[in-house]
């Protein structure tokens, strides 16, 4: 998660932080759980619902395109049975055989700008949904800041992070106090009912990754 990995970047240098600190008095150290925040944010499930709608546009489609091209290949399938029989005479397969080149040629076409179609507007909807879910993301972090400067704390640390090694970047902390809890009160406090994620919902996606294509075929 690109905006989250700022807040760990600090995380190395804790150690000298804590020597440093260590004779003028108690560090002031808190822990959030980002991805929470944002899964839990009721805007990140407002914009979730938003890309659904979008992906099933894109699916109805390019169902329509794929309707057109079974079409195809059924008259296809058709008119090499005539092609294959015997009793039909030499003129009427050369005018058969026409009629299938052209639209065996249409197929392909159709086809091809059905998988262009597909590849220019998912890849517009994860870029949309990118640039959505990071200003979301900075609106938590900013949050985040706030509280962290309103509560006087020397340290926040995203606990939901982990290493390249995939492994919990922040294993144990003393004495830290979990703000993630008020934070996300904070950010739903005046959400539409309908707004809020529910139990069964899927997880939003966040940014950096890819969102899975609408009619992949």
């Amino acid at each position: 998660m690109r905006l989250i990995r700022p807040l760990l970047a600090a995380a190395t240098a804790v150690s000298l932080a804590v020597a440093a600190h260590g004779q003028e008095g108690k560090l002031n150290i808190a822990t959030v759980d980002m991805q929470e925040l944002f899964k839990q944010y009721y805007r990140t499930n407002e914009a979730q619902k938003q890309i659904n709608v979008e992906r099933a546009r894109i699916q109805k489609d390019n169902n329509e395109r794929l309707g057109r091209i079974r079409e195809l290949e059924d008259n296809l399938s058709k008119l090499r049975k005539q092609l294959e029989d015997p009793a039909i005479n030499d003129q009427k397969k050369q005018a058969l055989f026409k009629d299938w080149q052209m639209q065996q040629q249409e197929g392909i076409a159709l086809d091809r700008e059905r998988r262009e179609f597909l590849q220019r507007r998912n890849q517009a909807l994860n870029e949309k949904m990118v640039q959505r879910m990071k200003g979301i993301l900075e609106e938590i972090r900013k949050l985040v800041e706030e509280q962290a400067k309103a509560d006087n704390y020397d340290y926040v640390f995203d606990k939901s992070g982990l290493s390249t090694s995939q492994v919990p970047f922040l294993l144990y902390t003393k004495d830290a106090t979990d703000i993630t809890a008020g934070l996300l009160k904070d950010l739903n406090k005046d959400a539409p009912a309908e707004s809020l994620p529910a139990e069964g919902d899927p997880e939003p996606e966040m940014p950096g990754a890819e969102i899975a294509p609408a009619g992949d075929e």
